[in-house]
């Protein structure tokens, strides 16, 4: 009986964690549902293998190999961004060492990891002193606007379409057949409006299922 309250406590405290990097540092920033429900599945299945396999002693090894497998998962159906596969590694790291700090009943350490890294990634999503920019490619079409004396009509052109707050571009493959040009746009996040925000989503959600 004791073991399955601790088994429950163990978890309720990983998911609070898990629960606070994903509402409070994740999604305010990004403001993207799509990998909520993977963030806590991984880290939630990753939590109770690791301690079925610890109280089974199959050892420490194999659980770390699962570990390692889950960690360099692909989704063959959509590529995960940088910052996504960084917070799912963030998160299954986390769940494999909450349960063994719980298990071994080091509450301090179990309270300091988890501290230390919801404030490291509170602090680094809060830009901590850099000037952080979003990039997109997009296919355009007016290639007459992409000589560099015309820059100025092409960054209005671009935002006035887009509604992003563009602050500069950059000039990729030119196709002279088709009249148009791979350029990538980038603005910053931090200046986008709920509704700005909400569009932009949907936009690279449209790329990417067109990719």
């Amino acid at each position: 009986m004791n073991s399955l309250i601790d088994l429950g406590v163990s978890f309720a405290l990983n998911l609070a964690v898990v629960i606070v990097i994903i509402r409070f540092i994740y999604y305010p920033q990004q403001r993207d549902k799509d990998y909520v429900f993977t963030f806590v599945a991984f880290s939630t299945i990753i939590f109770f293998v690791i301690g079925l396999m610890n109280n089974t002693e199959l050892g420490i090894g194999v659980g770390f190999g699962l570990f390692a497998i889950f960690s360099i998962l692909r989704y063959r159906t959509d590529t995960v961004p940088i910052r996504e596969m960084t917070y799912l590694f963030v998160l299954i790291a986390l769940a494999v060492v909450n349960s063994l700090l719980f298990q071994w009943q080091a509450y301090v350490q179990f309270a300091l990891v988890n501290v230390a890294v919801i404030a490291i990634l509170y602090v680094l999503e809060r830009g901590w002193g850099f000037h952080y920019m979003t990039r997109k490619v997009i296919t355009y079409e007016r290639i007459d606007l992409i000589r560099p004396e015309n820059e100025a009509l092409l960054l209005a052109d671009l935002q006035a379409r887009t509604g992003l707050p563009i602050e500069r571009v950059e000039i990729g493959k030119i196709n002279f057949l088709r009249d148009s040009a791979e350029i990538v746009v980038y603005y910053d996040p931090r200046a986008l409006n709920t509704t700005q925000v909400s569009y932009a989503i949907n936009v690279r959600s449209a790329a990417e299922a067109d990719v």
